[in-house]
């Protein structure tokens, strides 16, 4: 299949682009303007790891890979019924979970799993055991302690079946699930199991069809509006949990708002109301079929140092964000070779390296980072704590690097603005497309002029308040002597007209 931006195709199509001699795909980004642009590899595949390679035999369709706080890496192996951890090293399998103890002491297996979660805080594995419509709960030993089913509670439609396709908890113990035939958002158990209800549904995309019906409904009957289809929003496809927040994604192709969701304890998105673009800006174009594929973000993953990596469906790549989701990198593509894949269907991260599975080629690919992807995450993990002048140089660097990187400049107005430089953060703001970090700069700019100023200010104020003064008085004296004049003009005239009568 030939895929092309459509947003390039008048230079060209992204083959165009500087290829990396490392990587079966070209490297880009995006400028301010949002074209696609040739730039640097953050990342470069390293090996490609099969379960043969392992020595536990053929991956089957893995759906979920998941890295706990021990560097232990949890490969949900679906078509095989199974749970694999390996090494940090990806080189040796440390266990396989394909048989558990139930609290009655009876053996029970999994049925097409889809996805897998750890948690630091009790040391449990949460496994969303699909085809067998539960989440298993179980120790190390592969005990399970706890057994989540469908709810018969009647938040939970009945009529729905239990579909478990990703889990997380958070640190209280309550448990998340993305059902994969549910659209009102993550189930929520408290940790004893109860169902809790619905937690952080997407909205409902304002297309002109629904903002229509809308003003419809309010001159529509309630029978008609009974029989009328209701509009649903797209659901949660995964998540990823950091801290107090969980990260959620959607595949949907149709929906734009809450592609990539931050949501905090209460379910409210921190991403809402900012204009945010996840994955390719336009979308990609197949020359055979002519037709357009926008981007499908099927997981989403939270590096340690807060990047957001969200993996595309449609193209295979990894979009990395960092915690103002300015883009970083792209990683990936659809191809044969190394660091491209066939059907990429989860994404983990550890330090500085990544890791996709691959669902279709029965594979998990390591990416490492590269040196110019160590710069760039240094110069971001400044910046992200307050550091903005000592990230200063290595934004230089980067710039050296790539002339046209936009996080660049970002970094260097912020850095400038902080540093008290505003005209030099008003340059580079101004080359980074961000009127809000120009403004704070123009705004300290014009105060530093007014402090630099002020007495040669006050001084021109001055001699202009007392020449407005004087020419002030001057117009008025000159006024009243051509009223003085006007009106010995006016006397005389009345006088001489007295004298002819």
């Amino acid at each position: 299949m030939s895929l092309v931006f459509t947003g390039v195709l008048l230079g060209g199509s992204v083959t165009s682009l500087a290829a990396s001699a490392d990587e079966p795909y070209d490297v880009y980004n995006y400028d301010r303007w949002g074209e696609a642009i040739p730039s640097q590899a953050g990342y470069i595949a390293e090996k490609s790891v099969s379960g043969n390679d392992l020595g536990v035999g053929h991956f089957s369709s893995p759906q979920d890979i998941f890295r706990d706080h021990n560097d232990i890496f949890y490969i949900v192996d679906s078509g095989n019924n199974r749970i694999v951890t390996v090494n940090s090293q990806f080189d040796e399998v440390l266990k396989v979970y394909d048989e558990f103890t139930m609290p009655d002491g009876s053996k029970t297996t999994l049925a097409a799993p889809m996805g897998v979660y750890v948690s630091a805080e009790n040391d449990l594995i949460y496994i969303a055991d699909n085809e067998n419509a539960r989440v298993l709960i179980c120790d190390y030993d592969a005990n399970v302690v706890k057994e989540i089913t469908k709810p018969t509670s009647e938040v939970f439609d009945q009529q729905r079946t239990f579909l478990p396709q990703r889990v997380i908890a958070d640190k209280a113990g309550n448990v998340y699930i993305v059902l994969g035939n549910i659209t009102t958002g993550a189930a929520m158990f408290a940790p004893d199991g109860e169902f809790m209800g619905f937690y952080g549904a997407n909205r409902v995309e304002p297309t002109a069809e629904i903002v229509g019906n809308y003003i419809m409904n309010i001159f529509t009957s309630e029978e008609k509006k009974a029989r009328k289809a209701r509009n649903i929003p797209t659901g949660i496809t995964s998540f990823d949990i950091e801290g107090d927040f969980i990260f959620t994604c959607t595949s949907s192709t149709t929906q734009t708002t809450d592609t990539v969701k931050k949501l905090n304890a209460a379910g409210n998105n921190i991403f809402s109301g900012l204009e945010l673009k996840f994955g390719d800006y336009v979308p990609m174009y197949d020359t055979s079929s002519n037709t357009s594929y926008a981007p499908k973000i099927c997981d989403i993953d939270i590096a340690d140092d807060g990047s957001i990596n969200c993996l595309d469906f449609t193209t295979g790549r990894v979009f990395q964000y960092d915690e103002d989701c300015n883009l970083l990198f792209i990683t990936g593509t659809i191809a044969k070779q190394l660091g491209g894949f066939d059907q990429v269907s989860a994404l983990e991260s550890m330090g500085n390296n990544l890791y996709v599975a691959d669902k279709q080629k029965n594979t998990v690919t390591v990416f490492v980072e590269t040196s110019f992807g160590k710069i760039v995450h240094e110069a971001t993990a400044l910046y992200n704590a307050g550091y903005y002048e000592e990230a200063l140089e290595p934004w230089y660097e980067v710039l050296k690097r790539d002339g046209n990187y936009r996080r660049a400049y970002i970094g260097v107005a912020s850095a400038l603005l902080n540093a008290g430089d505003y005209e030099g953060a008003m340059k580079y703001a101004e080359l980074a497309d961000m009127p809000g970090i120009y403004n704070k700069a123009f705004e300290g700019y014009r105060m530093d002029f007014l402090k630099e100023h002020f007495t040669a200010i006050i001084v021109i104020v001055i001699i202009l308040a007392i020449g407005l003064i004087i020419l002030g008085r001057y117009l008025k004296k000159r006024r009243l002597a051509k009223e003085a004049i006007e009106r010995a003009e006016l006397l005389e005239r009345r006088y001489k007209a007295g004298e002819e009568e």
